[in-house]
């Protein structure tokens, strides 16, 4: 079963894209009480069961009412990638097709959008001994140092990665040095796993990043009142985890953590997770800036953005309810 009306080969799927704490969530539920969606979570750190306060996720009462998916997946223990990302996202796709209903992908996290859209290139498994001895030049050095020796083998990976971020860097470099071939040139190769539908795809974004700044802050006060600290000590006791697991490295865990371990006291422990939060929407932004396939929405848009899928829904056979 399919989409009444519409070809098998050009299904539709809408994908709503922004920075945290942009509203995206908001915007997702607005939309799914009045049209056939479902939400499909494009979020690394909303796959994990217990990372609730922290998350900003959906509350089960939300969830219960509304069909979401790709979230609570997965033990905090375990990993997560980009390439489980997109083998679970088109198994949902598929499903809610098969349900007569469209599939809502929303999220930040960038990595997860770029393998959905761009493919996931065939790269060579990790090598450890070309990652220690990144580690130790970069000990040595400076992870800037391996950002510039990237810029002169990959320029266009380069410009994406941050001059610390580690794990991109490693990684990039790790494929320059296994294969011969840039990491970009290997991804330009591949193809989206949504080519065969027809997508939808839009970012928002408050239009002053001072106004979303202003947002992170408070909800990362309510977060702290509302017992985000406890959520961490409860995972930190279950005695399975440590700081390097993944899920602890999510923004706002890790200083929370850290913070328990005894680094640095609490309010310096908020004080790092709101500039880590803020740094992480800075690097949405400039992803979404790059990008040039989305259309931009206003704060403001969301009753014309809700009228405009339920018209084209509506053309494809597919009734909404009497608020959209």
């Amino acid at each position: 079963m399919g989409v009444p009306g519409v070809a098998s080969a050009r299904l539709p799927v809408l994908l709503l894209c922004g920075p945290t704490g942009a509203g995206k969530t908001e915007w997702a539920v607005r939309l799914a009480e009045s049209a056939p969606v479902e939400i499909v979570s494009v979020d690394s750190a909303l796959v994990y069961r217990g990372l609730d306060i922290g998350t900003a996720k959906p509350s089960r009462e939300v969830r219960a009412r509304l069909p979401h998916h790709l979230i609570d997946i997965c033990d905090p223990a375990e990993s997560y990638s980009a390439g489980r990302f997109v083998a679970d996202a088109l198994e949902s796709i598929r499903a809610i097709h098969a349900r007569g209903r469209v599939p809502l992908l929303v999220g930040g996290t960038m990595l997860y959008l770029r393998s959905l859209l761009d493919g996931l290139a065939q790269l060579p498994q990790a090598r450890p001994e070309l990652r220690a001895e990144l580690d130790a030049r970069a000990a040595a050095h400076g992870w800037p140092s391996l950002h510039a020796e990237l810029a002169r083998l990959d320029p266009a990976a380069a410009a994406r990665i941050a001059p610390n971020d580690r794990q991109r860097i490693q990684r990039a470099l790790e494929v320059c040095h296994a294969t011969g071939r840039p990491l970009s040139e290997l991804r330009r190769a591949t193809e989206s796993p949504l080519s065969a539908y027809q997508v939808r795809y839009w970012m928002l974004c408050p239009p002053d990043r001072a106004v979303l700044y202003e947002r992170i802050g408070r909800r990362l006060e309510g977060m702290l009142a509302g017992g985000f600290l406890e959520e961490v000590r409860r995972l930190r006791e279950r005695g399975d985890l440590t700081a390097a697991h993944p899920s602890m490295r999510a923004v706002g865990y890790r200083q929370l953590w850290a913070h328990l371990e005894g680094a640095y006291g609490f309010a310096e422990a908020g004080r790092r997770a709101l500039v880590a939060t803020r740094q992480l929407a800075k690097r949405q932004l400039t992803w979404m800036r790059a990008e040039k396939r989305g259309e931009w929405l206003r704060p403001d848009a969301l009753p014309s953005w809700k009228a405009d899928i339920c018209h084209n829904l509506s053309a494809l056979g597919l009734r909404s309810g009497p608020a959209c």
